[in-house]
């Protein structure tokens, strides 16, 4: 096992009151500066659980004021919700506006507050990660592909492990479709403990590059980091203003991680090797069959539906050993996210056994997922690519992987961040689709017109498009195109994946993903 305080649980089932006395402690010791205020009920405050909504607000409570959007009102609804105490930043004007909705109610200052939650949320959880092994990924593109094959396998080996990302959460007690990669702070720590609670005793988790650069993940120690990429992306005034902090954020996975697994075949790789250093131990992975990787794949193959592949493990070098591989997914690219995963399952002592029976099952939702006619004269293909590392990949192993066929693809781009994939998208899928369709991808506060009419003027010329802004109508529209030409066709439905919201203003209302429409129309 990669680490061994996973051999014994925590024998509370249900969190203890913590004094304000003891969080402030726990900030100082962080190095941000805090002081206890209010009433001289504060002393005999204690807080039970924390959360940065006040919707989500449980009796006991400490609730935290952080945030552009925040406002008084919140916290008044957290008081009267039962909150016993709030965290907030050391601003003299939001204090006194803090003061006349929650008079007397006990508060801690922190100078840095975001920083400050991260720090106590492992005291109010009881320190649920000395429970755990937890494998951290991180990446432009296959996190959550990494994740699931990862989880797969230790479901193969017996074990059933918590799994927080882009796609779902599940920790045991809570399970839902997610809205973040990685949450904040408190919320990621009340899934550890519920993890813990639940009797589980591994944590796979998508680490984003905002959960590290601003310290949703401070302090969770990873007994696993995993680095599979890097390109450009989430480069805006609202993310990362350049590539370079976008980049160096990624990296800070490696201070909080005991073992590194990096593929060496991936753009920046020494840069990467170089940050790895720091960690206990590093472990490479090659899809192009490195001799010096720990672990490298020969003789992939591809049918259109799935994958076979060699992989050599050189975990112990003195003993090197090749073991045949089959897994239940298309794209030759995922030969890397399988190396990967298969890395992570033999550092936590998983046998090739479960290796073998979990990536030849596994199932990762909205992900390379295929549905196709009866006569196979269309094959839709659903897929989360959204970035331009993603979409290079898909598209140039689709075009290597079903060679001949007309190519459609439908995707959008997202409202307010990551503005510069509205001209890289279009430029990518212009070198190799016949048509393309743009359409809705949660464009949040922005209209969807503007979005696509801004996906359209980046459209290299020549290359057939079009615009229809209702995403079910769109796919629908793709589909029937497909069908009734006279050539085989792919059809790319991208981004979405299996998602079953929209992201539009505040509201994320239920649609029908794109893979319930492509399997209702393509059924017969």
């Amino acid at each position: 096992m990669a680490a061994s305080h996973t051999d014994s649980h925590p024998a509370h089932t249900e969190l203890a009151s913590i004094s304000l006395d003891d969080l402030i402690v726990a900030i100082r010791a962080g190095g941000v500066d805090a002081r206890l205020a209010a009433s001289g009920t504060a002393e005999q405050a204690t807080v039970r659980g924390m959360t940065v909504d006040s919707r989500e607000v449980q009796p006991g409570n400490l609730f935290v004021c952080k945030g552009a959007a925040f406002r008084p009102a919140f916290l008044a609804s957290a008081i009267e919700r039962g909150a016993c105490a709030y965290l907030c930043p050391n601003d003299a004007a939001l204090l006194e506006q803090l003061e006349l909705v929650a008079p007397g109610a006990p508060h801690i200052v922190a100078s840095d507050v975001r920083r400050a939650m991260a720090l106590v949320a492992p005291v109010v959880y009881q320190h649920p990660e000395q429970a755990l092994d937890i494998v951290g990924i991180t990446g432009t593109k296959g996190k959550s592909t990494v994740a699931y094959m990862l989880r797969s396998i230790l479901l193969a080996a017996g074990e059933t492990p918590s799994v927080l990302g882009s796609i779902e959460t599940d920790d045991g007690i809570e399970h839902y479709e997610s809205h973040n990669t990685t949450p904040e702070a408190p919320e990621l720590w009340r899934h550890l403990w519920n993890s813990v609670k639940s009797g589980r005793r591994h944590m796979v988790m998508e680490v984003s590059s905002q959960g590290l650069k601003y310290d949703r993940v401070l302090g969770v120690p990873l007994s696993l980091g995993v680095f599979l990429n890097i390109g450009r992306d989430h480069i805006s005034g609202v993310e990362h203003p350049t590539f370079e902090d976008y980049f160096a954020s990624k990296l800070r996975i490696f201070d909080q991680c005991e073992t590194a697994v990096v593929n060496i075949d991936a753009e920046h790789a020494p840069r990467v090797l170089s940050a790895a250093e720091k960690t206990r131990r590093l472990v490479t992975t090659s899809a192009r069959g490195a001799n010096d990787a720990t672990f490298a794949a020969l003789n992939a193959r591809s049918t259109g539906l799935e994958l076979t592949f060699e992989v050599v493990d050189r975990l112990d070098p003195a003993h090197p050993q090749t073991h045949a591989i089959a897994l239940g997914m298309a794209g030759l690219f995922n030969v890397d996210n399988a190396l990967a995963a298969i890395a992570c399952a033999r550092l936590l002592g998983v046998g090739y056994d479960a290796i073998s029976r979990g990536l030849a099952h596994v199932r990762v939702p909205g992900r390379m997922e295929i549905v196709a006619t009866p006569d196979q004269h269309v094959i839709a293909i659903v897929d989360y690519a959204h970035n331009e590392l993603s979409f290079e990949t898909l598209f140039s192993s689709v075009k290597r992987e079903y060679p001949g066929r007309r190519i459609i693809a439908l995707f959008g781009a997202p409202g307010g961040k990551a503005q510069e994939r509205r001209e890289a998208l279009p430029r990518v899928a212009g070198k190799y689709a016949d048509l393309i369709i743009y359409t809705e991808e949660d464009p949040a506060h922005e209209r969807v017109e503007d979005i696509c009419a801004e996906l359209s003027a980046h459209t290299p010329a020549g290359v057939d498009h079009e615009v229809i802004c209702d995403r079910e109508e769109a796919v629908a529209h793709a589909l029937d195109v497909a069908r009734t030409g006279t050539d085989d066709a792919v059809v790319l439905l991208l981004a979405k994946g299996d998602e079953t919201r929209q992201h539009r203003g505040d509201e994320y209302p239920e649609v029908e993903s794109d893979l319930s429409i492509a399997k209702r129309l393509l059924a017969s």
